[in-house]
This record gives structure tokens, C-alpha cells and sequence, in this order.
């Protein structure tokens, strides 16, 4: 197994927009934004083996349940496997940890989420009403021996408990272990950008974390990003059609209307690296906004939030920024993943030229 790449895309040249990066280039970049992976990489028998894992985003360190975040997501190709979107488009919030994994670990992860939260509310289910917990998944059979089904509930609250706000680790980890994209090593990836509102001075972060997991070699738009062809190191032969799950976060004070908005531009940064949203492809934006912490309880029957003017400048950075953070997680997920051995000893190497 080779050692992991030491840098990221734009570290190595590549620029994606003019918009300013955060310190971490991280989704972790929106204040108070969490990640934590539990990675899962040993034999089985019979030559099957678990390569696979768990990835929780948590937009604050806060109990999500008691102190909420606006939030929305947007199918560009539906064929998924997710738990949670539908409440969550219909009253505009999000109360659990944002979670990735297998497509077979989703009930697992769910469980494992839902005692979690269960022992930090003993409330739920009790004298309040029930949790809309939040998993999204990418199928990495190839290399993961999936109907050994792995991964375990315990490992979703690891994953949880590891969360923290440093950088997050990129490429083969987590969530992202098993996962291929463009026929080489994908996985997890982030990029972050800053939207100044030049009247104010006011500046917001905008961040996206992707769980790549999609699209052929052929697809890449490798020339665009002056990235050599190579036959040295072979792409994996037969690429499922794949999925992608990005999760875009901000500081930006926006209703779940406007976070609506500005999740779609994330599939404009999908598309510019080759993807077509194809017909097996799971393509699913999770967004969420830190700026207004929305509390279970409530006294009064009307509340009030801040939000910006739908046709401010700031509006149209905030597209450009999930456009070029999509598509610079993309990227970074393929730069900072390895080559990884996994089931009847398949091989996907790291893409050799990012």
C-alpha cells in the first residue's frame, strides 16, 4: 500500500476559482464544524474483506437535538439509499449528526446514531417526540465485502465521539475506505471558501465535504486540469456507475429555502469534473447553515432569524463558493486517497498524477 499523498490539489497547482480558501481548506473551516471516521481495513475468510467505515459531520459540539440547524438537501440523481431527507426538506432543520457509510451499514449506522442520541436525551421518545436522524451512503462493494455487512452500531458512535474540529482526514478513511471514483481511489475529500460582503466587511465560510464514489476514466476532464494521462498505473476495469454524497456547510444566515439554492451549485462543481449524474448514480447534496442555532423548545409562538437579501452580491458568491467547493473536494478526494487492496484481492490504485 503506498503512503499517503502529501498534498492537496491546490498545492499542487491546481486552482479552482478565485474565491479566498479557508485556513484548512476544510469544511471545518465553518466555525464549530465537526468530522470524525472510524476506518475499517482487515481479512475476513474466504478471501472477503472489510474495507469500508463510518464518517460523522457534526455542524456544532452542541446537543444537535436541543440547539438545531437549518437545513435542506437536493437530489441530482436519485438512485440512493439515505434516511432523514424528507423531514428535513419539509421543516427545514437537521438535529442529529450528519453520517456516511455503505449502502448495507445505513441501518447499522442509523442504530448506532439513534442510541447515541439516545443516551444523550433521555427525553426523546418519552416526553418529546421522536429524532430524524440523517445517513447518507455510496455502494463501495468492489473493494468491501458488503454482505458481510461489517460495519457495526458501535461504530457510528465512534465515529461520532472521534469528531473533532481540526482538519479533517482526506482520501481513503472513514466513510470513504472502500470507495472509487473516476476508475482510481476515491473517498473523502473537503475544500472551504470565504464570501466577503465588501459594504460590511462581514465574511462568511462556506465548506463541502464529499463522499466520491462515481464516474469512469474516460470521464475525467483530466486535460482541464492539465493532469497527464498515464497507462503506468491501470484504472480499475469495470467502475459500478457509482454515487456521490456532498455536504455543504456555512455560517452564511440563510433560510432553508436559500440553503436550497445554493446546495444545487453543488452539482455545477460535479459536472465540471466529468460526472453526468448516471442513470445508477446516487447524487445527493446535504446542506446545513451554523449561523442561527434553532432551539427543540420554545415558549413563544413566533421566532425570529436574520437572513441575507436574496439579490445581494453575497448571494451569487455564495453560489460560486459551493460550485468550487464541490468541485475541489472532488479532486482532493482522489489526491489524498491510496492505493487500497480490499476483497478477492482487488486493487484500486490512487490516481497517479494528483
Amino acid at each position: 500500500m503506498t503512503q499517503r499523498h502529501p498534498e492537496k490539489i491546490r498545492e499542487k497547482g491546481i486552482i479552482i476559482g478565485s474565491l479566498p480558501v479557508g485556513e484548512k481548506n476544510c469544511i471545518t473551516d465553518v466555525e464549530g464544524v465537526k468530522v470524525g471516521h472510524v476506518t475499517l481495513d482487515h481479512p475476513l475468510e474466504n478471501g472477503e474483506h472489510a474495507c469500508t467505515g463510518v464518517t460523522a459531520i457534526l455542524p456544532h459540539g452542541e446537543d444537535l437535538f436541543q440547539q438545531k440547524v437549518v437545513g435542506a438537501s437536493y437530489v441530482l440523481n436519485g438512485f440512493g439509499k439515505t434516511t432523514g431527507l424528507v423531514q428535513v426538506n419539509e421543516l427545514g432543520l437537521i438535529e442529529s449528526p450528519i453520517m456516511l457509510t455503505n449502502t448495507f451499514a445505513v441501518p447499522a449506522v442509523t442504530q448506532g446514531t439513534l442510541t447515541y442520541m439516545l443516551e444523550n436525551n433521555p427525553e426523546i421518545g418519552d416526553t418529546t417526540g421522536t429524532i430524524n436522524l440523517v445517513v447518507g451512503e455510496c455502494n463501495d462493494s468492489r473493494l468491501n465485502s458488503i454482505r458481510t455487512m461489517p460495519v457495526q452500531p458501535n461504530h457510528a458512535v465512534a465515529a461520532i465521539q472521534e469528531a473533532s474540529t481540526d482538519v479533517a482526514p482526506e482520501g481513503a478513511v472513514g466513510a470513504g475506505k472502500g470507495m472509487i471514483c473516476f476508475g482510481y481511489k476515491g473517498g473523502i475529500g473537503s475544500s472551504s471558501r470565504i464570501v466577503t460582503d465588501d459594504s460590511t466587511g462581514q465574511s462568511y465560510t462556506i465548506g463541502c465535504m464529499v463522499l466520491s464514489n462515481f464516474g469512469r476514466k474516460e470521464d475525467f476532464q483530466s486535460q482541464k486540469y492539465h493532469v497527464p494521462e498515464t497507462t503506468d498505473v491501470p484504472a480499475y476495469p469495470k467502475p459500478a456507475d457509482g454515487s456521490i454524497i456532498l455536504v455543504l456547510a456555512t455560517d452564511a444566515p440563510l433560510s432553508s429555502r436559500q440553503l436550497l439554492r445554493v446546495a444545487k451549485r453543488c452539482g455545477i462543481g460535479l459536472g465540471r469534473t466529468g460526472s453526468h449524474f448516471s442513470h445508477g448514480s446516487g447524487d445527493i447534496v446535504i446542506a446545513f447553515s451554523t449561523a442561527h442555532k434553532i432551539p427543540h423548545t420554545a415558549t413563544a409562538s413566533v421566532e425570529t432569524r436574520s437572513q441575507l437579501r436574496e439579490d445581494h452580491e453575497v448571494m451569487n458568491n455564495l453560489f460560486v463558493g459551493a460550485a468550487d467547493v464541490a468541485e475541489e473536494a472532488i479532486l482532493n478526494s482522489l489526491s489524498q486517497a491510496v492505493a487500497t487492496t480490499g476483497r478477492k484481492g482487488n486493487v484500486v490504485h490512487a490516481h497517479p498524477n494528483l
